[in-house]
């Protein structure tokens, strides 16, 4: 139990540390002078870099050691929280989220591995992820708040403080207790795949923050469009041919396992526009504090700490089909009142819809993994959730980037005057990863996506036994 409780504070900075920045991002416009697009940076530079680097930190961790990869991560995180908090500027304080991001990649997949080593008993170690799962509820409904109430008394750089003594606490009681573990069979390390991936995620999202500042038919962004379209070719060609690839492409001929992974993007995609086109309204425009904007969000988030480990205990008495359903309704009902969004709407109509979203994004996370490794081969399915962990962070990264330049693409002269009507396409965007999440649940969690996923279950398995990768689109 102590292991998991120093892992589980791994997990809180790391997820903290979302929340926590969004509230704070209108307190740095101000002292940075950064416009909208230095904004979204600020979120996508940190989540990009995680989600980039995810697959890789968990395969060294199996390699070089468990513990010595988590420590190595605590004390990368922890020093960027504190290069983040004496950040002169936008470009320094964009360079720290992305060093915080490399020790954080290191950080939630090794604390799975090591949870699941530790807990050997299935039911204890169902227990322990269970309890995963509802810090990461905590840390959604804590981040608001705390990171309000720092900005409030300290200002915005005190939001990086309160990851230090967390990080040094965490990396002294991980060389007490923490025991040290390898994986017996370890991955090939992939660099070639490992660079592909960053290219396509960094050129791709360069392009759609960029665009609406430098033109979208310009050479500059058609160039970057171009990078990444060669880019991601060339991942899908190089790992094709791979015997242990970084991103196992045989993985995406099972229905449930390509849903997961789409549906993992929409989700998150709609979380990360929803809390960053509220906090600029809440804050912006309704011109309300740090603290009572988190006050405002605390529905939501107490909402997603109810809802989600009651997802996870749905879909393990009747599968994903029905929380991803209610995930997807729940989305897209909350979102619509939004489109009509004022500087005037009634908090009464905010409140019930923060209420809404809540209920979404709580159901939609539990199924997502378990969508994921539903018929893969057991030797398989740690790949299968690194993919759909990264994928989460893909949808974060390209909810920001993509919802962000369509609002900034409407805002001409004052933010707190424009920012709300130029916001409607912003709320249409993640009403539409709700819709997304509602027929993809719906598609790929019926008998012919189960039927998908055994027979690549059956070809994974029998390619491995001999030795042999599964050519891709062979039958």
């Amino acid at each position: 139990m102590l292991v998991l409780a120093i892992c589980c504070m791994s997990l809180l900075i790391v997820s903290l540390d979302n929340t926590i920045v969004n509230v704070a991002l209108p307190s740095i416009r101000r002292d940075l002078h950064a416009p909208t697009s230095g904004l979204q940076w600020i979120i996508d530079a940190y989540t990009l870099v995680l989600a980039s680097l995810l697959i890789l930190a968990g395969a060294t961790g199996d390699r070089i050691g468990r513990r010595r990869t988590f420590q190595t991560g605590l004390v990368v995180f922890t020093l960027g929280s504190l290069l983040c908090s004496l950040a002169p500027s936008l470009g320094w304080l964009v360079a720290a989220r992305m060093v915080q991001a490399v020790g954080g990649s290191m950080l939630n997949p090794v604390a799975m591995s090591i949870i699941t080593n530790t807990f050997t008993d299935p039911k204890e170690r169902a227990r322990a992820i269970g309890v995963w799962g509802a810090v990461f509820g905590i840390s959604m409904a804590l981040g608001p708040v705390v990171g309000g109430t720092l900005v409030a008394a300290l200002a915005w750089r005190s939001i990086f403080w309160i990851n230090i003594p967390v990080g040094v606490a965490a990396l002294v009681l991980t060389a007490r207790f923490v025991p040290e573990s390898r994986a017996e069979h370890v991955r090939r390390v992939d660099p070639v795949g490992q660079v592909l991936v960053l290219t396509v995620l960094a050129s791709l999202t360069y392009a759609i923050i960029e665009g609406p500042n430098a033109g979208w038919s310009s050479t500059e962004i058609l160039g970057f469009f171009g990078l990444a379209a060669v880019a991601l070719a060339g991942l899908l060609g190089y790992e094709a041919r791979r015997a242990e690839p970084l991103l196992d492409l045989r993985f995406f001929r099972s229905a449930p396992f390509s849903g997961a992974t789409v549906i993992a993007v929409c989700g998150f995609g709609a979380l990360g526009g929803f809390l960053f086109l509220n906090t600029l309204y809440l804050q912006e425009v309704r011109g309300l504090s740090a603290l009572h904007a988190g006050l405002y969000t605390l529905p939501m988030a107490a909402t997603v700490v109810v809802f989600a480990p009651l997802s996870g205990r749905l879909v393990g008495r009747r599968g994903p089909r029905l929380p991803l359903l209610i995930a997807g309704v729940a989305i897209v009902a909350s979102i619509l009142p939004f489109t009509r969004l004022s500087p005037h709407t009634p908090v009464g109509w905010l409140f019930v819809t923060y209420l809404g979203f809540g209920l979404g994004f709580g159901t939609v996370n539990a199924p997502i993994t378990n969508t994921a490794v539903s018929g893969m081969p057991r030797s398989q399915a740690g790949v299968a959730a690194a993919v759909a962990s990264t994928s989460r962070q893909v949808g974060q990264s390209l909810g920001v980037a993509v919802i962000g330049s369509a609002v900034s693409a409407g805002l001409h002269g004052s933010v707190s005057a424009r920012f709300a009507q130029a916001s409607h396409v912003g709320w249409w965007i993640v009403a539409g990863c709700g819709i997304a999440v509602l027929a993809l649940g719906a598609l790929t969690t019926g008998p012919w996506a189960m039927r998908t996923a055994d027979e690549a279950a059956a070809r994974i398995a029998a390619a491995d036994a001999g030795g042999q990768p599964a050519p891709v689109g062979v039958r």
